[in-house]
């Protein structure tokens, strides 16, 4: 009697396919340029620049408030430093947690919207910032530097995501429709987070950035920016999902 045929003993093996690993430093082109030029700049600022020279810098590029109350002919930077201030920043410390935020907040967002939507939403929240400054501080003579504006609008739009992040694709980015504001107040997520943003907020702008050093906080420059980013990241959706 024949013996039946018998398959090959061996069990098959399945490969199993290899997970894809996200980048531990996967930041969007466009990060990565804001982060280089702030960090380029504030280098040439200590290490290149005499202190004239970046007093010069400083009087041009910053935010002046002052510089808009009729008291004074405008120059050209009269009309960039709304925006240039931005890639400015007041020491080491603030360059690098501004930048950690950026890199947190703005990498989703960037993925999210793309280069040119993303770029127009820095400058947008950017330019808010700083003019609620102007409203409740326009006498000022002190300079506004810093990205902490634009970084609180990246906030704000997050919190209308409620901060879900879809890394399905290899590229973090917020996932969903933007939330109707209503339930964004409804999210305990967002709620938390927006009490414990505001509650540092004031305290860092009663106290300072570091307590004893005379270099306050503009919270009102952040308020203006998460504002900007919360109520008007859906015009900057490109995805247009609206619930």
């Amino acid at each position: 009697m024949s013996e039946p045929a018998r398959q090959n003993d061996a069990p098959e093996v399945i490969e199993a396919e290899p997970q894809r690993r996200e980048p531990v430093f996967n930041l969007p082109a466009i990060v990565i340029a804001i982060i280089g030029a702030c960090v380029a700049i504030h280098l040439i600022r200590v290490y290149v620049l005499s202190s004239d020279q970046d007093f010069a810098m400083v009087v041009r590029a910053a935010f002046i408030p002052i510089r808009y109350s009729g008291q004074y002919d405008l120059e050209i930077w009269a009309f960039t430093s709304p925006l240039t201030y931005a890639f400015l920043h007041g020491g080491f410390a603030h360059l690098i947690i501004n930048m950690v935020w950026l890199a947190a907040f703005g990498s989703p967002l960037a993925n999210r919207l793309g280069v040119a939507r993303f770029s127009a939403f820095f400058a947008v929240t950017t330019l808010a910032a700083v003019a609620l400054h102007y409203v409740l501080h326009s006498t000022d003579a002190s300079p506004l530097v810093g990205a902490s504006g634009a970084i609180s609008g990246m906030m704000g739009a997050a919190a209308r995501f409620s901060f879900q992040v879809d890394r399905s694709q290899g590229k973090p980015a917020f996932a969903g429709a933007p939330l109707p504001i209503r339930d964004v107040f409804r999210s305990r997520t967002a709620m938390t987070f927006l009490g414990v943003w505001m509650v540092i907020n004031l305290v860092t702008g009663i106290v300072g950035f570091t307590p004893g050093v005379d270099n306050q906080i503009a919270w009102e420059a952040h308020i203006g920016g998460f504002l900007a980013g919360f109520l008007g990241i859906r015009f900057f959706d490109r995805r247009r999902e609206f619930a």
